[in-house]
């Protein structure tokens, strides 16, 4: 089991079993939601989900692969801490920097890397993960 939330604590989560995958996104829509370059993923079984504290605002779009995706976010401090939809059919797709235990980004290993191609130039290609073109 891991635990999670945003970063004021008023959202928390808990997810049961193991990550099923890690996965880093390179698209658009991971960029903006993130702030970031890319973001890193693990994906859940979202009937091993539930959230425990607080209740998350929702934001629904068309992602980049064209599928509608849902962010969980906190409504008082912004962080979104997951992410669910089509794509990942009874999946959660957790935003590994809001998990409580650090450890898990130093030991995790990438499965697979979403919209490669758009990787920015100065970060190298995750050895041994399979490298997508989009979503699936």
């Amino acid at each position: 089991m891991v635990a999670g939330g945003c970063m004021c604590g008023n959202v928390r989560y808990e997810a049961g079993g193991e990550s099923a995958a890690s996965i880093l996104c390179h698209c658009t829509d991971c960029r903006k939601i993130g702030g970031s370059a890319y973001s890193t993923n693990g994906v859940y079984d979202a009937d091993q989900f539930k959230i425990i504290k607080g209740t998350p605002k929702q934001h629904k779009k068309n992602a980049d692969g064209g599928n509608e995706i849902i962010s969980n976010f906190c409504g008082d401090c912004g962080s979104t801490m997951w992410r669910e939809g089509a794509t990942f059919p009874g999946k959660r797709i957790v935003k590994v920097g809001t998990l409580d235990d650090t450890s898990i980004l130093d030991n995790l290993t990438i499965n697979a890397e979403l919209y490669a191609d758009t990787r920015p130039k100065w970060v190298g290609a995750q050895q041994g993960a399979d490298q997508k073109k989009s979503m699936s």
